[in-house]
């Protein structure tokens, strides 16, 4: 399917059936969130989607811990151009420019993340650009929000985010604790209660810095 009108199709979906919700853990952002009206699922399937997880459509545990962490410490941001690696919504990226940041690149596989990342993130009243060519663009900072989900996540994930480590961008990740976490390769930075994909009980989660060496 032509990939414009998938675009012009999820704005639509995405702007006119998920309403913006403010974050109980940053009521300063809003994101487009769905409800049990929204039908997410049966749009999906009309797509053809039904086999891709709406990553873009929650606040993860992850993203949320980061987007706590950048409230905490603007300083880290301010002046600095930011990569927000597996954007999803937005959320990351969002709270990055909120933090000071000058510039903040936003980077994702699914094709409908950038739709989501930019609405939500003119919601917000902020600007994201979104990345849409081979490797990865200069950044002094890279944040990471639940990229480590599974194994083979992991195998994609970690190369590409060390040797950005390893050339000296520093890389933050954030977590809830999943199984799949490359600890080793991790330094804890700091940890958070908050909510995971629209949970009501919150998750555990930390801010981890990537370790700056060769794999």
């Amino acid at each position: 399917m032509p990939i414009a009108g998938l675009n012009q199709r999820a704005h639509d979906f995405i702007s006119g059936r998920m309403p913006l919700r403010a974050l109980p853990f940053r009521p300063d952002i809003a994101i487009h969130t769905p409800t049990p009206q929204s039908g997410l699922v049966g749009w999906l399937a009309s797509e053809g989607l039904d086999d891709e997880a709406p990553y873009w459509a929650y606040a993860w545990g992850g993203g949320a811990a980061l987007a706590l962490y950048l409230r905490d410490h603007p300083q880290l941001l301010a002046g600095r151009t930011v990569l927000d690696f597996g954007t999803g919504s937005g959320l990351v990226g969002i709270a990055a420019a909120r933090a000071g940041a000058a510039r903040v690149w936003a980077v994702d596989a699914d094709p409908i993340a950038p739709v989501a990342a930019r609405l939500n993130a003119q919601a917000n009243g902020v600007a994201l650009d979104l990345w849409d060519q081979p490797g990865l663009p200069e950044a002094d900072i890279i944040l990471a929000g639940d990229v480590f989900y599974d194994e083979a996540v992991v195998a994609e994930t970690l190369p590409i985010l060390m040797q950005a480590a390893s050339a000296g961008t520093h890389v933050l990740i954030g977590d809830p604790f999943r199984r799949s976490l490359p600890l080793d390769r991790l330094d804890l930075l700091a940890e958070y209660d908050v909510e995971d994909m629209g949970g009501k009980s919150p998750v555990h989660a930390a801010v981890f810095a990537l370790h700056p060496r060769t794999i």
